[in-house]
């Protein structure tokens, strides 16, 4: 018989709570020379909170508008791996407030790109570098990734032999533009300092890139399989590649109105919908 709603006890569940989208910009001067770098910081902090959430007893909560001011007092010491970043800011939050058991430190890096000695530029596209460091009872892990890398090869990708049912209209092809925004993140199972975090991101964003570059494509899963494989490979140290591909479609445009062929040079680029592949590459346990 089924139980009575009314009899059964509520309880709170799984719960954190933090600061989201902290805008930070860190110039160092200490020579003619400026170097920038340009942030967005999310902390999230779980632990012994059910007091705030059934009373409203505040006792145990760190504000988050003081988790914003540490973001920035941190940042004073100067910046590094957005990796160490994280995990400095992390274990801060976990090691001082008496309540908080553990805490998750999200970064983004905006790119610029230098043009002078003080003097920058964004708008070449609107990939992001990104790092997670979350603690709790004194270990720490590590994702990295990119999150918006614009890709696109304008042949080298074909689509064909798929299921067809009344409602398929797509035609097969051996050549088509092959585009997508990747969103890739992946795990390390080490640590390490601040040099071995950037190297480890640009040995992974160089396998990310020549996979794409190199794969004969026949579906946009099977690019995925490549990218992650790819990574895995180039940084020994990474345990699993969860990756999200929207196809970018660009569709021939049909001239023949207008009495002029199209030998695979006009395209419109499609926007909405669009076909959205994702999965996770991962290497098996010992």
């Amino acid at each position: 018989m089924p139980t009575d709603d009314t009899e059964r006890a509520i309880t709170l569940g799984a719960n954190s709570y933090g600061k989201s989208g902290v805008r930070l910009v860190h110039v160092v001067r200490d020579s003619p020379r400026h170097d920038l770098r340009d942030l967005t910081v999310h902390t999230a902090l779980a632990g012994d909170l059910d007091a705030t959430h059934y009373r409203g007893d505040n006792t145990g909560v760190l504000p988050t508008d003081s988790q914003k001011h540490t973001v920035y007092a941190f940042a004073r010491e100067g910046i590094g791996s957005i990796e160490g970043f994280a995990e400095r800011l992390a274990r801060h939050f976990a090691d001082t407030a008496p309540a908080i058991r553990s805490a998750r430190v999200r970064v983004e890096e905006h790119p610029w790109r230098r043009t002078g000695e003080h003097s920058f530029a964004r708008g070449d596209g609107g990939e992001l570098r990104t790092a997670e460091a979350a603690y709790g009872d004194g270990a720490v892990r590590f994702t990295a990734g990119v999150r918006d890398l614009l890709l696109l090869n304008t042949t080298g990708s074909a689509f064909g032999g798929f299921l067809t049912d009344r409602y398929t209209t797509l035609p097969e092809t051996e050549d088509r533009i092959l585009a997508t925004a990747v969103d890739a993140a992946w795990t390390y199972e080490t640590t390490g300092d601040d040099a071995w975090f950037d190297a480890s991101f640009a040995a992974a964003r160089a396998a990310l890139l020549e996979a794409f570059a190199d794969t004969y494509s026949l579906s946009l899963q099977q690019t995925l399989y490549a990218v992650g494989e790819r990574i895995l490979r180039a940084v020994p140290e990474t345990g699993e590649v969860r990756l999200s591909l929207p196809n970018r479609h660009h569709y021939l445009y049909d001239l023949e109105p207008f009495g002029l062929d199209n030998p695979g040079l006009v395209f419109q680029a499609g926007d909405l919908p669009y076909g959205l592949i994702e999965g996770t590459v991962r290497r098996e346990a010992p």
